[in-house]
């Protein structure tokens, strides 16, 4: 409780300024899920404050973001529609999914599966994330331009016969379930169907219809319909939340973009523009829990969705714990992976109990929390209750604010999300594989192949399907390698035969380090901790790189992050053996010459002692 305590104001204002960063991004991701601002700010309350209280990365921010807001609009609209376009129906199976999930990170906290996260190739990582912003920016085409497809009469018609094939279906089901089925006489099952009316047609035709304008396909399916109807006033609405967002960010980052277009937007439409269309109604008061989870829980019921609850669990885990290496980075400190698993799944399940959606580690908000000052767990734990006390005061007031806005936010945001690092590096990557005649990138064709298929078929299924790709084309690059130079015996972490005339004198001011292998997603942690062995009297660090045969993007980017810690902290890095793969994917992204210039580098440890006796000088003296 001491150090909890250690940083009072800094951690006070930080929490107090991620929570105001995070209640737009929280209602836009709860009408984006499908369930409702209020579920998105249940969301943001109960994960921030229990993550952060339990979690083990000390400044992490935790709620709704939008891979698991993505992959919940999934889970939410399938249940949906399984019970009958009802959502007060579904949601205590949508909810124990949810919790489901929680429990599952919990569990994969304790067995230790932390450490493990960093095996995922950055090429999957990437056309994951991108893929998230397509999704989310095709999505909210339609709310931002005012077309909803339930309330389009003429579409909705289109489903009437269909929506009475289902409604007789159930009836037989409903039949064969109570043991009156009988094929000789249907006089039950007439009068059953005499009691349909047109109200419950035209329901189920509107589900129907819903479900058929939802997600990326289901937007380009109804896209023209919906650019013939457009609703002027809400598309302004979207587009001036828009424009406020980026021109914001060029006057000031001090204060929140997101949060500024809100309420300018909000009160802008207020008071001149009564007619737009508002969200849903947020209830003021403290979250009641969801008691159906329990009461109404089945195994027969929750069994199909067992796989799902694990998809969004270890989707929360990867989207935590890249969030909580950038918090390192900023901080310098380390975190505790498994334990932030725990802490996260504990967020989660808990979140599920009171409605909220699930949610992970947030990069904007932990970032806007270290910057604010945020030091300790208090930070995250006073972001949450910034949000109760928001929704407490001000939920009826919030209730006003224009669906068009949140549409505006979310376009943003799943501008924001794509990776444009990765994008950018596709034309310079070497071209390692063929299909065909066709020489390709294999790292970009596993980006692709993830990107494509998380966009336009499952984001499960997608990565699952790059994580494969992956894994196969690494396996034949190191089987390749490994056939070439099958002579070449292990070597020991010890000075090497050729390093016998190093000057002896000058061993506190130059650092030596062998690298011995490939540097690939698998060992970038290792290599990332590389900084942390070079002692303070050194100002000079050399590579020896002769037997890095290999490096792929995930080392590439752990290299450049290395060298450009080594060169704030005025330390030199020389290169010796670089072979001909690793030098053409650094001579790519211009690790060389901007961080190593071609003079640092060596073809053998002679020469580069040569060049540390002439430029490096003993200081111990």
């Amino acid at each position: 409780m001491k150090n909890l305590f250690s940083n009072l104001k800094g951690d006070i204002l930080g929490g107090i300024t991620a929570g105001i960063v995070a209640l737009p991004l929280a209602l836009a991701f709860g009408v984006s899920s499908g369930l409702g601002p209020s579920a998105g700010l249940y969301g943001a309350i109960f994960i921030s404050f229990f993550a952060a209280l339990f979690g083990g990365t000390s400044t992490q921010i935790s709620g709704p973001t939008a891979p698991m807001t993505a992959v919940s609009m999934v889970v939410i609209a399938g249940l949906v529609a399984a019970n009958d376009g009802d959502v007060s129906k579904a949601l205590p199976i949508i909810l124990t999914v949810f919790l489901l999930a929680g429990l599952l990170q919990v569990g994969l906290g304790l067995i230790g599966l932390g450490k493990y996260i960093r095996y995922i190739p950055y090429p999957v990582v990437s056309g994951f994330m991108t893929a998230i912003g397509v999704i989310i920016l095709v999505t909210q085409i339609l709310p931002a331009v005012g077309y909803y497809a339930k309330e389009d009469a003429q579409f909705v018609e289109q489903f009437k016969p269909q929506a009475e094939e289902i409604i007789l279906e159930n009836i037989l089901k409903e039949e064969a379930g109570e043991g009156i089925l009988v094929l000789e006489n249907f006089k039950e099952t007439v009068d059953r169907a005499g009691k349909i009316t047109q109200d419950d047609i035209l329901r189920e035709s509107k589900t129907l219809a819903g479900k058929e304008a939802s997600g990326v396909m289901g937007t380009f399916k109804v896209l023209g319909r919906a650019l013939q109807n457009i609703n002027w006033l809400e598309l302004l609405l979207a587009l001036g939340t828009i424009v406020i967002i980026y021109g914001f960010k060029k006057i000031t980052t001090a204060v929140p973009s997101t949060l500024v277009a809100l309420l300018v937007v909000t009160v802008i439409a207020i008071f001149f523009f009564p007619d737009y269309r508002p969200i849903e109604e947020i209830p003021g008061g403290f979250p009641v829990p969801n008691l159906g989870i329990f009461t109404d829980f089945s195994f027969s019921s929750v069994t199909p969705y067992i796989f799902t609850a694990l998809t969004l669990a270890l989707l929360g885990a990867i989207d935590s714990l890249l969030t909580s290496v950038v918090a390192d980075n900023m901080t310098k400190t380390k975190h505790k992976p498994n334990k932030e698993l725990i802490g996260q799944g504990i967020g989660n399940s808990i979140a599920a109990i009171f409605g909220g959606i699930p949610g992970a580690g947030a990069t904007i908000r932990t970032v806007v929390n270290i910057n604010a000052g945020g030091k300790t767990k208090l930070s995250g734990m006073v972001a949450g209750i910034m949000l109760l006390v928001i929704m407490y005061a001000l939920g009826p007031v919030a209730s006003k604010i224009p669906a068009a806005v949140l549409a505006g936010i979310l376009i943003t945001v799943g501008i924001g999300v794509m990776d444009y690092k990765g994008l950018k590096a596709i034309p310079a990557l070497p071209r390692d594989a063929k299909i065909g005649p066709f020489k390709v990138s294999s790292e970009v064709i596993i980006m692709l192949v993830v990107l494509f298929l998380s966009t336009f078929w499952n984001l499960v299924y997608a990565v699952g399907i790059g994580l494969v790709i992956a894994s196969l084309m690494f396996m034949k690059k190191i089987g390749d390698l490994t056939a070439e130079r099958s002579d070449v015996k292990s070597l020991k972490e010890e000075a090497w035969d050729d390093e016998g005339d190093f000057p002896s004198n000058l061993k506190e001011e130059v650092f030596i380090k062998h690298i011995k292998g490939p540097l690939f997603f698998g060992s970038t942690s290792d290599f990332q901790a590389l900084t942390l062995q070079i002692p303070k009297t050194a100002k000079t660090v050399i590579l020896r790189l002769g037997r890095m045969q290999y490096m792929d993007q995930s080392g590439l980017y752990a290299m450049e992050d290395m060298l450009q810690d080594l060169k704030t902290k005025d330390v030199d890095v020389l290169f010796v053996g670089l072979l001909k793969q690793p030098r053409y994917m650094m001579e790519r992204i211009d690790i060389i010459p901007d961080f190593i210039p071609n003079e640092h580098i060596f073809k053998d440890f002679k020469k580069c002692t040569k060049w540390i006796k002439e430029n490096v000088k003993d200081t111990t003296k």
